[in-house]
């Protein structure tokens, strides 16, 4: 590891970033360097410009892609290398909004059903959905986390490093607790819900999640994308549907933006068909007069 390298990783850490963050930004650093050859020090603003010039018009990266290069290069020449403002007057990438994919409640019943045979499998996929966590909380859960008596799950340093308290229904507590019975014996002991096989003092690797959604998805015959995030935005939507409020899902979701949980109204079925359309309307009555009554000359 470089000595720019590891400054940078301690410039991160001291501002409590999340690993999933350092490890994107040093990467997109890496490729930066890799680019040209050279060490990013003896590099500046023109080759910055030329090398995201470079992801858009020649690696047609993404514009998630292209942002998070834009980020990490900033938090480079601004806090590590104090060489501020070269980034600054660069454009931001506005991606497009895409919405995204959700479950009805029969497919997610489905998917629980072919999971079935494996508790792991099924508390994993009723912990993302039947309490909205994402795949990084989900997988950092501990078994002092369950809150039985109060029937509450701790999520501990979520996104942004926050906690937060989410209901624990009674079905998840049960399967939580089939998995927990049913899980081999390791030889060192672990509290970890959701432990690796190799390693159970580590949490099971975000890649055995994600085929465990995906496989279950494939097996209940559901043929749309469908990934862990997939089961939180079920969550959000369904929860819409039943009636609950946006501020309590913001809260639930551990949304700092309230502008985002409202993405879920796009998504609601319910909330989109209490809408009439013009078409509707074209050979409704009059109001106040009843129908297939003549007006009045």
């Amino acid at each position: 590891m470089t000595p720019l390298r590891q400054r940078m990783i301690q410039d991160m850490q001291m501002r409590n970033l999340s690993q999933g963050t350092v490890n994107a930004y040093v990467s997109a650093v890496a490729q930066f360097a890799k680019y040209f050859g050279r060490s990013p020090e003896h590099l500046g603003g023109e080759q910055i410009r030329e090398y995201l010039v470079y992801l858009v018009e020649q690696r047609r990266a993404g514009w998630s892609q292209y942002n998070v290069a834009r980020c990490a290069l900033r938090f480079l020449y601004d806090t590590t290398l104090g060489r501020v403002g070269l980034v600054e007057k660069l454009a931001w990438a506005k991606p497009p909004r895409r919405l995204p994919t959700v479950l009805s409640v029969d497919e997610v019943r489905r998917m629980l059903k072919v999971a079935a045979s494996c508790p792991r499998d099924k508390a994993l996929l009723m912990t993302m959905y039947g309490a909205g966590l994402r795949i990084s909380e989900t997988l950092a859960l501990k078994a002092q986390d369950i809150d039985t008596p109060r029937m509450l799950i701790h999520v501990r340093l979520g996104k942004g490093s926050k906690d937060r308290m989410v209901k624990l229904s009674a079905p998840l507590l049960t399967a939580l607790r089939d998995a927990w019975r049913a899980r081999p014996k390791h030889k060192t002991p672990t509290d970890r819900l959701f432990p690796c096989n190799a390693n159970p003092a580590m949490p099971m690797n975000r890649g055995t999640a994600y085929r465990v959604v995906t496989r279950a998805a494939k097996r209940a015959g559901i043929t749309k994308r469908v990934g862990p995030h997939t089961l939180r935005h079920s969550y959000a939507t369904h929860l819409l549907e039943a009636g609950t409020d946006l501020h309590t899902i913001q809260l639930l979701l551990g949304h700092a933006n309230f502008k985002t949980t409202t993405l879920y109204l796009h998504l609601s079925q319910a909330a989109i068909g209490a809408a009439a359309s013009p078409l509707d309307l074209l050979n409704a009555p009059p109001a106040n007069r009843p129908a297939n009554k003549p007006p009045t000359p």
